[in-house]
């Protein structure tokens, strides 16, 4: 489905009926990439996974936009959609969105999981981010996919799913290099320490334990900053923890069911 804003079109794969369950993507990925855990949840919930501005099916007019900014989009989609208060699940970059979202507009946000994200990417984010941001404008987006990959999944993971590590790589190739560039520039100005202690909904942290784009240290931070967060973390998991490891998988789809994991 499909939302025409003043931007372009906000885009979201909408499957299956009951409670609503929003997920929000990792930088330069799509709503696509949550499919192992919306082929688990939309037997029982109607799971909405959201493609941001550039990315996946959704247009973009080049416009700069902020976490903020998505954060709103993804409120504007439960509202139009009737879809609220939704669970949220926000992966990396989906993570400081869910942030945003959750201490902005807690009416819309029932439960909360973290996956692999951070509220603040430190001192140095900016310049860091920037850097990131040119380089994904001036490499091939083939070319990138080495650096990415070590990233996100252990090296026994990627001999051992090859199949899954492909459909995730493909998503990243076919992402617009200017929109992943601007959501660099747009986690680099990022900084949403201030609103953990507002978010007042029952959440969950998780954490790869060799993640190293956003390390279990700023999960903790996270999970301390939130009042009564939960945080796991996964051992021999990398940035894609949630995709990597069963345990992840069954521990984030259970949370935002609503169910004893």
């Amino acid at each position: 489905m499909k939302l025409t804003t003043s931007w372009g079109e906000l885009a979201a794969l909408d499957e299956g009926t009951g409670e609503p369950v929003l997920l929000l993507h990792s930088l330069a990925q799509r709503g696509e990439l949550w499919r192992p855990l919306i082929d688990r949840m939309a037997p029982h919930a109607r799971v909405l996974a959201m493609d941001a501005r550039g990315h996946g099916d959704s247009t973009w007019d080049e416009t700069p936009f902020s976490v903020q900014d998505l954060a709103e989009d993804a409120a504007r989609l439960i509202t139009e959609l009737d879809a609220g208060p939704a669970a949220v699940a926000g992966m990396s970059m989906g993570g400081c969105v869910a942030i945003a979202l959750a201490a902005t507009h807690p009416e819309l946000v029932r439960s909360l999981v973290l996956a692999d994200t951070t509220a603040c990417y430190g001192p140095d984010r900016r310049e860091q981010w920037e850097q990131r941001a040119q380089v994904a404008l001036a490499k091939p987006r083939r070319e990138q996919t080495t650096f990415q990959l070590d990233r996100w999944f252990s090296p026994e993971f990627v001999a051992s799913d090859p199949a899954e590590v492909a459909r995730v790589v493909e998503i990243f190739v076919r992402t617009d290099s200017r929109a992943h560039a601007q959501a660099c520039r747009a986690l680099g100005d990022f900084d949403g320490t201030a609103l953990l202690a507002s978010i007042a909904c029952p959440t969950l942290v998780v954490v790869g334990e060799h993640d190293y784009a956003t390390p279990p240290d700023m999960a903790r931070t996270l999970a301390d900053g939130i009042p009564d967060a939960e945080l796991r973390v996964f051992t021999e998991a990398r940035h894609f923890s949630v995709l990597e490891k069963p345990d992840a998988k069954d521990l984030v789809v259970s949370h935002l069911l609503g169910k004893e994991a």
